[in-house]
């Protein structure tokens, strides 16, 4: 079984004149980023390996995550192919993961995260929001083989701040 953890990277500032790669966190976003990973780190399962867009607000909100749940930062990587808004770079890049990684997590963006999200899964997310994780599971052992699988799990900002 192959499992897909999807994470949009937190609320970023459009308050500084920066590339759209270099647009920092907001502080919600890095206090969001912290809530996701809390709860993660409670039932989710161990992750094989991780990969960040190279975006600023991607790469800062997988450091977070990270860490947060004591994740060795040799097995992490940064990927130009998920700085991706449209979801066909991602598709691509996950078919051809290492088939020795059964858990693998990347870190990006909208609109790619929630098109991504329901190609895959079994249940319709009208918006994978800012700092929002989305768990599916494929009954596959090779990523090139991942079709439909199962949205096994969502963890959203605002549902644990209730």
């Amino acid at each position: 079984m192959k499992q897909l953890i999807l994470m949009r990277h937190g609320k970023s500032s459009w308050e500084y004149e920066v590339s759209d790669k270099d647009r920092p966190l907001q502080q919600r976003g890095i206090k969001d980023a912290h809530l996701v990973a809390k709860a993660f780190k409670e039932s989710g399962p161990v992750i094989d390996f991780a990969f960040s867009s190279p975006a600023n607000r991607a790469l800062h909100t997988s450091m977070i995550f990270l860490r947060d749940i004591d994740f060795d930062l040799i097995r992490f990587k940064v990927d130009k192919h998920l700085y991706d808004f449209s979801g066909d770079s991602v598709d691509g890049f996950i078919k051809r993961l290492n088939n020795e990684w059964d858990t693998v997590a990347i870190f990006g963006h909208n609109y790619a995260f929630t098109s991504l999200a329901n190609t895959w899964g079994d249940q319709y997310i009208e918006n994978v929001p800012t700092a929002g994780l989305v768990h599916v599971t494929f009954d596959v052992d090779d990523w090139s083989k991942i079709l439909k699988g199962t949205t096994k799990k969502t963890i959203f900002p605002k549902d644990l701040k209730q």
